[in-house]
């Protein structure tokens, strides 16, 4: 099984750009965020040949989370957190119960202060809530992926400067931490990681840059993890960085992960 992750941002303007991923990758499953869609009017009809199976959570304008698939799934769903409404969390179900879970955490905004910025403190209430929710679902031989953008780059090798981005949300001590609870609740594997520990590697590349691949100032905030159960079945991975060059492209790139279920 192909698994991509892909920030969309707008799944009706960059429709027909999953032609592109699909003749570039091939992915059996797409998990898309930011599809800026409400469920009636997800693109059903553009997309059902290609992925005769789809999934979609969304709302009006912004957030929304999607997984469409060429391989049947069984339970679908997916939880509302912090005690909102607002489209960030859907799963499935494949044959021999490996769950699939697609996220879309918050950004959390420009100030890393959750007492000045609202919408940081939102984003380290998501995880925490997340956190513990996935410590009660936890099962020694759970066969679960987690995929999404997540927004936080967690290493050094994540980011283009460690140094310039300690400061900087998506890559703070607190948002590091986190992340590394929400990880640990159910000792879920980095898949992307677990073959390239230490290189340099990223999944977005800001709207702001002039020449995005000349500055190369780009963070890894789209993650791929597996329970432990299925540590042994990862083949490989891909980021498709020339993504980032389609016409109308997102900010972020597509994550890809090979794995035998």
């Amino acid at each position: 099984m192909r698994i991509a992750t892909w920030n969309i941002n707008s799944v009706r303007l960059r429709a027909p750009l999953l032609d592109e991923l699909d003749a570039l990758a091939s992915p059996d499953v797409v998990c898309l965020q930011e599809t800026k869609v409400v469920d009636e009017l997800f693109p059903h009809k553009v997309l059902e040949a290609r992925y005769p199976y789809r999934h979609a959570r969304g709302m009006k304008g912004y957030n929304g989370v999607a997984i469409l698939s060429k391989i049947p799934f069984t339970k679908t769903g997916g939880r509302d957190w912090c005690g909102r409404q607002d489209a960030r969390h859907a799963t499935v179900t494949f044959k021999g119960g490996v769950e699939l879970h697609n996220f879309y955490v918050p950004a959390g905004g420009d100030v890393p202060d959750p007492a000045a910025n609202d919408k940081f403190a939102h984003k380290l209430d998501f995880l925490a809530e997340l956190t513990d929710w996935l410590a009660a679902e936890a099962k020694p031989r759970a066969r679960r992926i987690l995929v999404g953008d997540l927004n936080i780059a967690p290493l050094e090798a994540d980011v283009w400067s460690h140094k310039q981005l300690v400061n900087a949300v998506s890559h703070t001590p607190v948002e590091v931490e986190a992340l590394g609870r929400m990880q640990a609740a159910h000792d879920w594997v980095d898949a992307v990681r677990h073959f390239a520990p230490d290189e340099q590697l990223f999944s977005w590349w800001s709207y702001r840059s002039k020449d995005w691949r000349a500055s190369n100032r780009g963070r890894r905030l789209d993650h791929v993890w597996v329970t432990p159960a299925l540590k042994g079945k990862l083949k490989g991975f891909e980021i498709l960085t020339d993504a980032r060059d389609w016409p109308k492209a997102s900010d972020h790139v597509p994550v890809l992960i090979e794995i035998h279920v």
